[in-house]
């Protein structure tokens, strides 16, 4: 069955892997990105050529997600599964960080899932039916190494929200599922585009005891991937989801081929949740409601 999707954050990276591979699967995709007129010009002319639906959204501007909501409501009978993919990463020492900084970054990485959702999830919401899709990282419990501090507070932050929202929803009929990538080192721009601290005073004075940190970083966790590490692997495991029938939808994907370890403390802890559901008898909130 296919599926009318939305998708954030797809002019590069896991998102356009994830909407054109969701399009060659037969799903109709609409391709969330900036400045399709600007800087994304070529991103949306690739994805026209594969058969996408490239509409304006910046996920840090309510018009432009309400807008960008109308568009696909506007030329679909339905929107039927939301993809929350949009998020920037940042590198270096978290004290040199402004508070301005991590509001920005908590403003792409969470805010923007909360913008989103509550322009679409009424529509959802009405019909009874829909999937939520988010893309975390296995930063969230796996094991984490130093200077990506906000990065890693935020998408903690989307996962609490993500979890929260799966069982505010399944009484509405409609599924949640968390992807959770590891660190692909390459096959996205992801490192290459990471913002960094604007006090540089501060990063100077990290630097004498933590000089070329962030190098070795990247070098050890490239090692750490196997040699036929494919970032589109996430775009696969979101098709499969999409493929599997309603109501048997997992939770939670991890597609991590460090294998930081996110996957061993995620299942305690989903499985914690799950346990304490029961206890309060909520049990009928960890899967949708039938339509």
């Amino acid at each position: 069955m296919t599926s009318t999707v939305l998708i954030s954050g797809a002019s590069s990276g896991f998102g356009a892997l994830t909407a054109h591979a969701l399009a060659d699967a037969g799903h109709t995709v609409y391709a969330g990105m900036r400045a399709l007129d600007g800087h994304n010009a070529t991103a949306a002319a690739d994805a026209r050529a594969h058969g996408l639906h490239p509409v304006e959204l910046d996920v840090t501007d309510d018009d432009s997600v309400r807008a960008a909501v109308a568009t696909v409501l506007a030329e679909q009978p339905s929107m039927d599964v939301l993809v929350h993919n949009a998020g920037h990463l940042a590198t270096g020492p978290a004290e040199a960080f402004t508070p301005e900084q991590l509001a920005e970054l908590y403003d792409t990485n969470v805010l923007g899932t909360q913008r989103l959702n509550r322009a679409a999830l009424p529509h959802l919401r009405a019909r009874g039916d829909g999937l939520v899709v988010w893309v975390g990282s296995s930063s969230t419990r796996g094991g984490t190494p130093p200077y990506l501090a906000p990065y890693f507070a935020a998408k903690a932050a989307m996962d609490a929200l993500a979890t929260s929202y799966a069982l505010e929803l399944a009484r509405f009929g409609i599924e949640t599922t968390i992807v959770v990538p590891g660190a692909f080192t390459s096959g996205t721009n992801h490192f290459a585009h990471s913002g960094g601290p604007a006090d540089t005073a501060v990063v100077a004075e990290y630097d004498t005891r933590y000089g070329g940190l962030m190098e070795q970083v990247g070098r050890k966790l490239a090692e750490l991937e196997p040699p036929d590490a494919d970032a589109a692997e996430v775009a696969r495991a979101i098709v499969r989801v999409l493929d599997t029938p309603r109501g048997r939808r997992p939770f939670r994907v991890h597609v991590d081929p460090a294998d930081d370890g996110a996957a061993v403390v995620n299942a305690v802890a989903d499985r914690i949740r799950t346990e304490f559901l029961r206890r309060i008898d909520l049990a009928d909130l960890l899967h949708p409601a039938a339509r």
